[in-house]
């Protein structure tokens, strides 16, 4: 899997590192181009942060998943990190999102901005349930990414960014997405959730990303 790696301090490895997964038809240059690893730098944050280059093929066949583990986080553990981030633009966040639901422990933190959250359909289901405890996976959530990760969500109600993992979600008050976003924001305390102005664009998540260098989350 390829990437690009803008390392906190050269010569030498920083204790966090933070996977940012892209979004559809988005390369890693293009964070690089938006200012994400100037706006940390910027900041003296011990951070490493990773862009990663996903193929179509790889979605297709869902192989993304064991690619991340063991191309990426495996070899980042291995050099010394003792902090692995998980970071999703849109459906890199669902990416990111799903990982954390299937591998426990296999990062320590999420920060997810306009993610993708599944379909119309499933966000109204949702959102007809009367809260989101209430709502019902059904057995698909075994088979269906995006009931999975609503599951993994609905169960961590509460405790998604207070206990064990931290998880961070951002969103542009005017997103397409912005329906799930703001169920998903139920279950995360209010520290964890930032809505800034704007769309599903690139101004808006570099916002929503000075947000989080900020926010002393890290």
């Amino acid at each position: 899997m390829d990437s690009i790696i803008c390392a906190a301090r050269q010569g030498a490895v920083a204790p966090v590192r933070m996977i940012w997964l892209p979004g559809a038809f988005q390369e890693p240059e293009d964070f690089v181009k938006a200012g994400f690893d100037v706006a940390a730098r910027a900041r003296h944050l011990a951070v490493d942060l990773q862009f990663l280059r996903i193929e179509l093929e790889h979605v297709e066949d869902r192989s993304v998943m064991e690619q991340l583990a063991h191309e990426v986080v495996a070899p980042a553990r291995a050099a010394g990190c003792r902090s692995i981030w998980l970071a999703g633009i849109s459906l890199g966040g669902f990416f990111a999102l799903d990982y954390a639901a299937t591998r426990p422990g296999g990062c320590d933190g999420l920060c997810l901005l306009a993610p993708y959250l599944g379909s119309r359909q499933l966000i109204a289901e949702i959102a007809a349930a009367p809260g989101l405890e209430a709502w019902n996976a059904g057995p698909l959530a075994e088979s269906d990414e995006e009931r999975r990760i609503w599951r993994f969500i609905r169960d961590r109600r509460g405790k998604l960014g207070t206990e064990g993992k931290a998880v961070y979600l951002g969103y542009g008050r005017e997103d397409r997405f912005a329906r799930g976003h703001a169920l998903m924001a139920e279950a995360l305390p209010p520290g964890m959730v930032h809505v800034a102005a704007g769309g599903h664009d690139w101004g808006t998540w570099f916002a929503l990303w000075e947000h989080f260098l900020t926010s002393n989350i890290l």
